[in-house]
């Protein structure tokens, strides 16, 4: 269906010579002599754009686009006026005119601006479209409560997506949710099409990162054979979430702020600079001011990347989103373990709602999984549920969570520590993230967990890890 265009003009001959114009380049065109008519016309037919002459006999065309504006609606209007009458346009422009032509109409510029506008309205109802679908996924598949706190939290997380060049820094605790935040600026952005990409700073060791981040090229250190392209490269036009930032070595620092000062960078062992369009959201549970006092963290890359701050609540002070989140958790993992679980014992609500949740929203989940995993029935009962102020179950964290979660200062969990399970799932992560970071290869995944490669390959066979190919390698 072709798109519509509303001309708007007092003389007949105007009418007809546009009409003419612009059927001709394949637009449905409708025609109006009067305001009141325009009014009603936009109100019935909907036009994807009207051309709007300011002199018009019963009301001005400032009066006409007032009132669309002021009753909601948005559709796009070109004003037409009489050469010596720009500065009516200019105040037609802040009242929400998308542009503006002086008559005598050339038919050339007209039709071209004509296109130019309705392509970007098309590309604006687009976005508009996509961000609602984004924000209704989001609020289905990763919820993180409706307390007022954290539907704060999502307002805040909208309106930046609005501005999709800007850096974000995201503050909260452990297991608040603040990967989830970066996920849905990018889903609600102009850039939702494009890679969204992560990188954890505290798992990968200065050295390391620097690679990851701005890629290498060949040559450029012992075990470089092929040329590599960093994150900023392969996220080019997205969004790259630098998650615990504030583990970040000052070298990488220093490179780190030119991209965001100027979106360039050099290649480790490179020296073509390298041009990138990437929106940078970071994310740290540390204090960076702290840091930056204490000269662990740089005061200028503090302030580029905290342009606009979003802070996510603990879950131990938003406690009415807890219940909501168990129970949408219960229903994930009937779903994933295929239990039929359908309710939560009051006993068992008032030992969830007196916990204080050092782990957060990731800590109450893991909880749940194992629960449904393990437990039969219909009721999740106060016994499965194992927690009590400042002491947390084994079984309710993973190894990784609960190491954490000790080393905050929380008490050993009830009913022993499983130190053997925990230190061989700790091992087992290390291995796997090596392993990656190197590109599995077994000699500089060995070098960088201090092992030799031996070892390496004979625990990996003992955790039934298999020897990978990275994908991203690029022989050159």
């Amino acid at each position: 269906m072709s798109e519509s265009i509303l001309v708007v003009d007092d003389q007949e001959t105007i009418r007809h010579f546009l009409s003419k114009a612009l059927t001709e380049e394949q637009y449905s065109v409708i025609t109006a002599e009067t305001g009141a008519d325009a009014l009603s016309l936009v109100e019935k037919e909907s036009p994807d754009l009207v051309l709007l002459d300011l002199k018009l006999p019963d009301m001005d065309g400032l009066e006409v686009l007032e009132k669309l504006r002021e009753g909601g609606n948005e559709t796009c209007v070109i004003i037409m006026t009489a050469y010596g009458n720009v500065e009516a346009a200019v105040t037609a422009m802040r009242l929400g005119a998308c542009d503006f032509v002086v008559k005598p109409v050339n038919l050339e510029q007209l039709t071209l601006l004509v296109k130019r506008e309705l392509e970007r309205h098309s590309l604006e109802r687009e976005l508009l479209h996509r961000r609602r679908v984004a924000g209704e996924k989001f609020s289905r598949e990763y919820v993180m409560g409706e307390s007022a706190s954290i539907r704060r939290v999502y307002e805040i997380a909208e309106q930046v997506a609005k501005s999709d060049t800007t850096s974000v820094l995201i503050e909260g605790e452990s297991g608040t949710g603040k990967e989830l935040v970066a996920h849905y600026i990018h889903e609600m952005s102009g850039r939702w099409d494009k890679p969204f990409l992560d990188i954890n700073c505290a798992a990968i060791p200065t050295e390391l990162l620097e690679s990851e981040l701005f890629g290498h090229e060949k040559g450029a250190f012992t075990d470089a054979r092929y040329q590599k392209e960093g994150l900023l490269e392969v996220a080019n036009g997205g969004t790259l979430f630098l998650d615990e930032v504030g583990e970040m070595g000052l070298p990488v620092q220093v490179k780190l702020l030119r991209v965001l000062e100027r979106m360039t960078f050099k290649r480790v062992g490179g020296t073509k600079d390298l041009t990138v369009s990437v929106r940078i959201i970071s994310a740290t549970n540390r204090d960076l001011e702290k840091s930056v006092r204490d000269g662990k963290f740089r005061e200028d890359l503090y302030y580029r990347l905290k342009v606009l701050p979003i802070c996510v609540p603990p879950l131990r002070e938003r406690r009415e989103d807890i219940l909501p989140l168990a129970k949408h958790f219960m229903s994930h993992f009937n779903k994933v373990f295929h239990k039929s679980f359908s309710r939560i014992a009051p006993e068992a609500e008032s030992i969830l709602l007196e916990y204080d949740w050092p782990g957060n929203i990731r800590q109450l989940k893991n909880l749940f999984e194992r629960i449904i995993l393990l437990e039969s029935g219909e009721t999740v009962e106060a016994r499965h549920v194992q927690l009590t102020a400042g002491r947390v179950a084994a079984g309710a964290l993973s190894s990784l969570d609960l190491l954490q979660n000790i080393l905050s200062g929380n008490e050993l969990p009830e009913g022993g520590l499983g130190l053997e399970r925990v230190m061989e799932d700790i091992e087992k992560a290390l291995i796997v993230r090596a392993s990656e970071v190197c590109g599995w290869n077994q000699t500089r995944a060995a070098a960088l967990l201090g092992i030799k490669r031996d070892k390496l390959r004979y625990r990996m066979k003992v955790y039934g890890l298999k020897e990978k190919e990275d994908p991203a390698r690029v022989e050159s």
